[in-house]
């Protein structure tokens, strides 16, 4: 018998997913004009508690328009944490700007607010903080320190739909937030994006830089250099139908959460669990723990040992000044080399059962234990 494996990830489309897709088929409309792409921003506007939401075809051009929005171009420096996904960093490069790193908050994994201020130099523009795995960002002490030094602040949410910082979600509290709807997102068009932001001036900026730049008032003319940066109508009716199941997607991922705090409670020995601060609601995109040093194998070793018996799982990421392209000789952020070298994200979406999550706490209690 083929052993079962347990996906660290799973997309569920269990609302009308199916009915709005074929519904852009047998009208015809499935490229990037049609009524769901309009619907979907403005749904998702609303869901964000901003003014206005623009549409785009993946979370990294999210960030790379949000930055494109403030002007960002070669000289500039951006802050941002050193432990993120790489896009984050990329769409700091793509304008031709350098990205300054900041070390990690041992609790959140988020970047740490009081190492900001140090980085901060006459050629820094903007801060971009990354909710990440979920959790949101300390976001007022970095909002105090942007406005101090005139300074804009990103939120990359591409992990946190729906998640609340003391009440207000994400995407709603700095200049833009960006948002990413790739397969294994809490909802996903596939792939996708979106920009949120109460600029609404900043918002009509970004509208024309993903539609080739052309003049919202005069056809084929086009004003500035822009990108074909568009979602598809498909992808809106996808994402359109997923949102108006998110609060059930949320709740799902909680309800997981507190399955594996219960069953994991019993093995704080060994791993760290993921901490919810009293002002935040986390969206646990990711269950990730962290294992202690008293654990005798590696991060890479435990992983083998989990899926030797089908469970899928993913390492936290690699920071950004160990990779190749953003290598900073001698650098040492020892938070974020020390979340990055011990951490692992668990499966985590809404087809997990409760024996799933039994099956999982058991078998890292055995390889704790061996």
């Amino acid at each position: 018998m083929t052993k079962r494996t347990i996906f660290v990830a799973n997309a569920v489309l269990n609302g009308n997913e199916k009915k709005y897709v074929n519904d852009c088929l047998d009208s015809g409309w499935i490229s990037s004009h049609g009524k769901y792409v309009e619907e979907f921003e403005k749904k998702f506007a609303v869901f964000c508690d901003t003014k206005c939401a623009v549409s785009c075809c993946n979370g990294t051009v999210a960030l790379h328009l949000s930055l494109l929005g403030q002007d960002v171009g070669p000289g500039d420096e951006i802050i941002m944490p050193t432990l993120t996904y790489i896009a984050t960093a990329n769409a700091v490069r793509y304008c031709g700007a350098k990205p300054v790193f900041i070390d990690s908050d041992a609790e959140t994994w988020n970047i740490n607010p009081d190492l900001i201020e140090e980085k901060i130099s006459k050629r820094t523009k903007g801060i971009i903080v990354v909710h990440l795995y979920g959790h949101p960002v300390d976001m007022d002490p970095v909002l105090k320190i942007a406005r101090d030094n005139n300074l804009f602040v990103i939120e990359d949410a591409a992990e946190a739909h729906g998640a609340l910082y003391k009440n207000k979600v994400v995407g709603s509290l700095g200049d833009a937030g960006s948002f990413s709807f790739y397969g294994n997102k809490i909802i996903t068009t596939g792939e996708g994006g979106m920009v949120t932001t109460n600029n609404q001036l900043l918002a009509e900026k970004i509208r024309t830089l993903k539609g080739q730049g052309v003049d919202p008032n005069k056809r084929y003319w086009h004003s500035v250099v822009g990108y074909n940066y568009r979602m598809t109508n498909i992808e809106a009716a996808i994402g359109l139908a997923q949102l108006e199941n998110i609060g059930w997607h949320l709740q799902k991922r909680r309800e997981i959460a507190g399955l594996y705090n219960k069953y994991l409670a019993c093995l704080q020995e060994y791993i760290h669990l993921p901490v919810e601060k009293k002002w935040a609601h986390h969206a646990f995109w990711m269950y990730s723990v962290l294992l202690k040093d008293n654990v005798r194998l590696s991060r890479d070793e435990f992983i083998t040992e989990l899926q030797d018996s089908g469970i899928e799982t993913r390492p936290v990421f690699y920071p950004m000044h160990v990779l190749p392209p953003y290598f900073e000789k001698n650098a040492h952020y020892p938070v974020a080399e020390k979340i990055a070298a011990r951490g692992i994200n668990l499966p985590t979406h809404a087809t997990l059962t409760k024996e799933d999550i039994q099956f999982i706490s058991e078998t890292i209690e055995k390889i704790c234990n061996t």
